[in-house]
């Protein structure tokens, strides 16, 4: 992989992380500041309901941070962009659809269908 595709990539990562953790701050910060009260049970119920829902989106996004830095890592150890189960090269546009990952597209291909076999 050329100097500037893992330029753009490691640019690409470390937005990914910012924006994620600035919605995380705003979550904190507009739970912290949500002292409202709700006269109608319904009301506070789809408050309630539209707060679990954004705290599972963050719980998500804190498990995508990991993957975010680990990928960072690689690009720093220099194997970002390999296959960790084959070692062929990850072509640049899946790594521009999923800068994360961790398989070419045949061998996740192939895990995808392995799991679907099993049942998973």
């Amino acid at each position: 992989m050329e100097q500037k595709d893992i330029e753009y990539f490691r640019e690409t990562l470390n937005k990914m992380l910012d924006d994620i953790l600035q919605k995380g701050q705003e979550t904190i910060e507009d739970m912290t500041e949500s002292g409202e009260t709700y006269a109608d049970p319904a009301d506070r119920a789809t408050a309630e309901s539209d707060r679990a829902f954004t705290l599972r989106l963050r719980d998500r996004e804190r498990k995508l941070i990991k993957k975010i830095q680990k990928a960072i890592q690689r690009i720093d150890d220099g194997d970002f962009g390999v296959c960790h189960a084959c070692g062929d090269d990850i072509s640049v546009p899946r790594l521009k659809a999923r800068p994360v990952t961790t398989l070419c597209i045949a061998c996740k291909s192939k895990q995808e269908e392995e799991e679907q076999n099993r049942g998973d």
